[in-house]
């Protein structure tokens, strides 16, 4: 059936009009009311001819890219000792806080160019596992791998309390809104299916309250909607539930009925779990991204209903590259290069790091991708800005500033009137993007700061590890010791992170080995799936070996333990009696190995690979086909 021209009214034509119009049965325009009707067999009139559509457009659209940074790379970075793990802004105190995955936070306070270092903890034995900041700005939560959460007061950068858990905390986050006199804290743990209420201030150590029977399996994100005074929360089965900080805990009035009627279940249908839920700044919606399917989706917040779906998947990014229609086309080493990165993404001490930003006006969303920060207008739906498509890293965790730091309090109809140059700076906005990156122990701050000087934006914040030695004997350390390395293994690279001030002899071993090409094309001779990989072995049968003094040399224990993945570890034969061979752990915690085991450093980059010779056929330990190290490049 042809296609009716929306131009023109639609009428049936009678017996005699047909006639009327000559043996071959053609109709005039005029006759016909100059369109052809759905009885008339046909092709179809071409879609130039209907009116064409309207592109919807943002109104005062510049004024809010105007608000967001205005360079494109990245301005300055700044130093963890360890490689980040979250980054945050606070509303209203201007304190932009970072974390590491030593159990470190920093507080720096948001300055009329930039941001100024102001104090630093050690709050966690271990990773800290999430971060949460009050809507007020004035209380800042952290929880770690040793089962604590500490609270702060963020204005005074100082620790208010410690609350003891049974088990780590999966995802932490203030209920309450800006004007609450009494603050709460939501605390989902390891292994529970309930949620704990704690005192905000601290002065109870136990749960005010719980929510129970909300969710069937442990809750790993969670998000307070201040206009509605409602929170999102999301569990390991992929289901999101509404639901009231205070009273019953039901779901809030003026909110969608029935959640069949929602797109509260396309989690539940991919078998997916959102690994961030973020509000938007009025309320009205929330953003999430979720893994394995890697979507970005953002949510009407009162209807529940889906209102936007981005597809960052692997297979997709992938096929656009190969047809052409990415962002940026890429060459093929690079965006295999980039493809990698990606890929450890879904390692699971990643995954929960990956989120999802709005700006100030509610109408962009920011988030890292292979291409760089991508800054999208949700309503016309197209990218308005990519941050960083040329640095040499992946954002991950993100924060938006959009303040003006040093805005006057009061200003008087004389000062607005007047052309103090002084006033306009203060008034002067000065927005900073800050992202964390794959892998890597520096932040980096976005600016209108255009003047990008490579040679200087790196700052070394944090003191040299070798700063103690002197003289010549600490150049001879450390042309002895490295602080990372690349395996380049037949399989492909795993970059690792070395502990020179832990194993300072255990590095020096490797580090000299691997110079020297001792591991060239040796092999990896013991693999077992869920535990570890084994190599260093120039016979390759895990009997062969010695160190570069000659002979075996004594463990090195520190705090660090057998508790992450990817722990790079001394084989031995027993107490003292380190050669050539390590291993690389595949299991989150090996308890039994602490003391045993010299830990010299951990794989922070090409895991995938690591899953790949841990996958590989085996036959009693060792693999069928041989897995080598072609070479070993230092840091």
């Amino acid at each position: 059936m042809s296609s009716e021209n929306p131009t023109a009214q639609s009428r049936k034509r009678s017996h005699d009009e047909l006639e009327g119009n000559g043996k071959n049965g053609r109709t005039n325009a005029d006759d016909a009311g100059e369109s052809s009707s759905d009885d008339d067999l046909g092709p179809a009139l071409p879609a130039a001819i209907g009116p064409k559509k309207k592109r919807r457009k943002l109104p005062y659209e510049k004024l809010y890219v105007a608000a967001l940074p205005a360079s494109p790379r990245y301005h300055k970075s700044l130093m963890h000792k360890e490689q980040l793990s979250f980054i945050t802004t606070t509303p209203v105190t201007d304190f932009l806080i970072t974390t590491s995955t030593d159990g470190v936070v920093k507080f720096w306070k948001k300055v009329s160019a930039g941001v100024e270092f102001v104090k630093e903890y050690k709050v966690h034995d271990g990773e800290i596992r999430c971060i949460s900041v009050s809507q007020d700005g004035r209380s800042l939560a952290t929880a770690g791998a040793d089962s604590t959460v500490k609270i702060f007061d963020v204005a005074a950068y100082d620790l208010l309390s410690m609350l003891e858990l049974s088990s780590p905390a999966q995802s932490i986050c203030w209920v309450h809104n800006r004007a609450a006199s009494l603050p709460l804290l939501a605390v989902a743990e390891e292994g529970n299916n309930d949620i704990k209420i704690f005192d905000g201030r601290g002065e109870k150590t136990d749960p005010i309250e719980s929510v129970t029977n909300l969710h069937k399996t442990p809750v790993t994100v969670m998000a307070y909607n201040n206009a509605y005074n409602c929170v999102v929360s999301a569990d390991e089965g992929g289901m999101i539930e509404y639901w009231s900080p205070s009273g019953t805990h039901e779901k809030p009035e003026g909110l969608f009925e029935y959640k069949s009627s929602t797109n509260l279940f396309e989690f539940k249908k991919s078998k997916s779990v959102p690994s961030s839920i973020t509000m938007s700044p009025s309320g009205s919606q929330f953003a999430t991204f979720s893994f394995p399917d890697r979507k970005i989706r953002i949510f009407d917040f009162s209807t529940g209903k889906l209102y936007r779906t981005y597809d960052e998947a692997i297979i997709t990014l992938t096929e656009m590259q190969q047809a052409g229609t990415a962002l940026q086309k890429l060459e093929d080493v690079d965006f295999g290069r980039r493809l990698a990165v990606e890929r450890d993404l879904e390692q699971p001490n990643t995954r929960g790091k990956v989120n999802v930003i709005f700006d100030e006006s509610g109408h962009f969303i920011l988030y890292g991708s292979i291409l760089g920060i991508k800054a999208i207008n949700t309503l016309t739906n197209r990218v308005i800005k990519v941050f960083g498509k040329d640095e040499p890293f992946r954002a991950v965790n993100l924060a938006l500033y959009q303040g003006a730091p040093q805005k006057k309090g009061v200003v008087t109809a004389q000062m607005a009137a007047s052309s103090n140059p002084l006033l306009a700076e203060a008034e002067e906005r000065d927005p900073l993007l800050v992202c964390t990156a794959a892998g890597k122990v520096r932040f980096y701050m976005f600016s209108n700061d255009d003047t990008i000087n490579k040679s200087t934006r790196d700052v070394n914040n944090e003191k040299p590890k070798q700063l103690g030695l002197r003289g010549r004997g600490a150049e001879e350390k450390q042309t002895q010791s490295g602080t990372g390395a690349t395996i380049h293994t037949s399989y492909g690279d795993i970059q690792i992170r070395l502990f020179p001030e832990a194993a300072p002899k255990a590095v020096e071993n490797f580090v000299t080995h691997s110079r020297n090409g001792y591991y060239n094309n040796t092999i990896f001779h013991r693999v077992i799936r869920k535990f570890m990989i084994q190599c260093g072995d120039p016979l390759g049968d895990g009997t062969g070996g010695e160190s570069i003094w000659g002979k075996e040399f004594e463990d090195e224990f520190s705090t660090l333990k057998h508790d992450k993945l990817y722990t790079v570890s001394m084989a031995n034969a027993g107490p003292n009696t380190n050669g050539s061979q390590f291993f690389i752990t595949t299991v989150e915690k090996a308890p039994w190995l602490d003391n045993k085991h010299t830990i010299f450093g951990r794989a922070v980059r090409g895991l995938d690979v690591v899953h790949r010779i841990e996958n590989a056929r085996v036959y009693k330990e060792k693999p069928e086909e041989d897995i080598k190290i072609v070479s070993i490049s230092v840091e």
